[in-house]
């Protein structure tokens, strides 16, 4: 059975690109608009892994990983941040939310696939 993977992004084109490399890979794929947005697809449904942007309209990327890890049932799924953000403060207020990786825009799919591997279990 395939691994299910959030995409978070305001960026269509982003989710698009990012869920290419995700299916070609094996990987079911569910996307979120926002943060909010992606909240609102956490109803169960298993998630073995999140890839979130920071910069985001109605809840940004911090915020969604720090409500996220207030859900029982995903407080343990592994967070990757897929951003333009460079910034030593936003990528330690990342891990301090509780994202486990920090990948950067433009992004290569070998990097972020090997990042997902070593955060999702086969």
């Amino acid at each position: 059975m395939a691994k299910t993977i959030l995409i978070v992004d305001d960026s269509a084109s982003m989710r698009q690109v990012v869920g290419i490399a995700l299916k070609g890979a094996g990987y079911e794929v569910i996307e979120a608009s926002d943060g909010k947005d992606a909240l609102s697809k956490l109803n169960g449904v298993k998630i073995h892994l999140i890839v979130s942007d920071i910069n985001m309209p109605v809840m940004d990327g911090i915020t969604f990983v720090k409500e996220v890890k207030k859900l029982d049932h995903y407080k343990f799924t592994p967070i990757i941040m897929l951003t333009t953000e460079m910034e030593q403060e936003k990528k330690l207020a990342a891990k301090e939310a509780g994202a486990k990786a920090w990948v950067t825009k433009p992004f290569q799919p070998p990097i972020l696939l090997a990042a997902i591997a070593k955060l999702v279990l086969p």
